[in-house]
């Protein structure tokens, strides 16, 4: 595979960019190898700038749920850019937009815009200290929410302890207010909910961890995760950044079935662009200025570009009946995959919610807390993405990360995906 075109732009960006890159996972050091640099995508093929064709199961990180350059989506950007990229004014877009998820997310009934994940996070937990008037926050080990300094705590020692930074720059002060309890451990959520509930603003979580490995919830986590929230006065905060409007038109909410007090969006709603969205109640939702005194501002929020993707995505998801099509895909990657995993049994997990699936080289039968994705083998992983790149499928670059189907796979490609894994298992098994 020639990528020497990638790797002249790489030594140039590294003299412009630490380590060459915008978001430090792009660098590859997790599969070793050069970044590679795309300059296309359509569908669910993305091409770099060597020509080397692949098909595409990063999809920029989730967001791509229709696949590359959907037609519909270009259009309706390219009619909005026309008339203005952005006003610093309200726009009918960000109406239409908000009545979309509104729609879908029966515990969202007024939504706020914003231009990331991480800045719909950080928002979403000032309103929960604002609203119930508590500082400290409770999140769980594994799950991601984005790179705000209260968010990037690591768990100290104990079962369920204060958290530390995860981070140089990230101040023991910020750290201070956060609480890290082990994912799928009930108890352990009891125990500080019992003794610390009287401080406790607000517990945070992706219902379905997706950033460190894919970890499913344990039968009935959520609802117990809920109705724990409800005996201590505790607001619930669901992340479906990335789960929002992919695993279910409704999110992880419709799913499994349990309400938020507070939901982030971001990913899908954008469809590709920049945004981000946090949603509640009218009670909760009042406290944010102008109408209550919890402040958050932003220039580009709303911006009619990234409005026009997402109620783009939005429709034509629901037009094409994607879930049902995603489902289907899911399926047939499920049993194409079968005779490969049966031979490497053992050796190899692969694990899949949906649209989202991930690879994990381990000897378990499954993964749910966060100790079962340190302990798979990352090298063999690195070894495997390789293996798949050379045969044009491309994964992200991290065993940490998961891979997305999109509505633009096709089956062949998913035919051709299984059969550079069987072969990629057999080259490094």
């Amino acid at each position: 595979m020639n990528i020497e075109k990638s790797k002249k732009l790489q030594k140039k960006a590294s003299r412009l960019m630490p380590g060459g890159v915008n978001s430090p996972v792009r660098a590859f050091k997790a599969v070793g190898g050069d970044p590679l640099y795309m300059k296309k995508g359509e569908g669910a093929h993305m091409v770099d700038e060597d020509g080397n064709v692949f098909i595409d199961y990063c999809m920029s990180w989730g967001p791509l749920i229709l696949g590359h350059a959907d037609r519909s989506v270009i259009q309706a950007i390219r009619k909005t850019a026309k008339n203005g990229t952005s006003f610093g004014t309200s726009n009918k877009h960000e109406v239409q937009l908000a009545q979309l998820i509104v729609r879908r997310f029966k515990s969202i009934e007024m939504v706020r815009f914003v231009n990331s994940g991480t800045e719909a996070v950080m928002s979403a937990i000032r309103l929960a200290r604002g609203y119930t008037g508590k500082e400290k926050i409770v999140k769980f080990d594994g799950c991601y929410h984005g790179h705000a300094d209260q968010m990037l705590v690591a768990a100290g020692s104990g079962l369920a302890t204060f958290g530390t930074p995860d981070s140089d720059g990230v101040t023991t002060g910020a750290a201070r207010d956060t609480i890290v309890v082990p994912f799928n451990d009930l108890d352990a959520v009891g125990k500080v909910f019992e003794q610390e509930h009287g401080s406790i603003a607000a517990l945070i979580l992706e219902p379905v961890p997706c950033n460190y490995g894919l970890i499913l919830p344990a039968v009935n986590f959520l609802p117990q995760i809920r109705a724990l929230c409800d005996r201590y006065g505790i607001l619930l905060i669901f992340d479906e950044v990335i789960t929002g409007f992919r695993i279910a038109p409704g999110g992880a909410q419709e799913y499994y079935g349990v309400k938020a007090d507070i939901t982030t969006l971001g990913k899908i709603i954008g469809g590709g662009l920049p945004v981000g969205a946090y949603g509640a109640s009218r009670k909760i939702m009042r406290h944010i200025s102008p109408l209550g005194p919890v402040y958050q501002a932003g220039t580009l929020s709303g911006n009619p570009l990234a409005m026009t993707a997402g109620i783009q995505t939005l429709k034509k998801l629901e037009k094409i009946n994607a879930h049902d099509e995603l489902k289907r895909k899911g399926e047939k990657l499920d049993q194409l995959l079968k005779p490969a995993l049966s031979r490497h049994a053992g050796k190899v997990l692969f694990t899949r919610i949906e649209s989202i699936f991930a690879f994990n080289f381990t000897s378990a039968k499954s993964i749910d807390t966060l100790a079962g994705v340190k302990a798979c083998d990352m090298g063999a992983f690195a070894k495997f993405h390789g293996e798949m790149l050379r045969r044009g499928v491309y994964l992200a670059p991290s065993g940490y990360e998961v891979g997305f189907l999109s509505t633009a796979h096709t089956d062949a490609d998913i035919e051709q995906t299984a059969d550079a894994v069987s072969e990629s298992l057999n080259a490094i098994l």
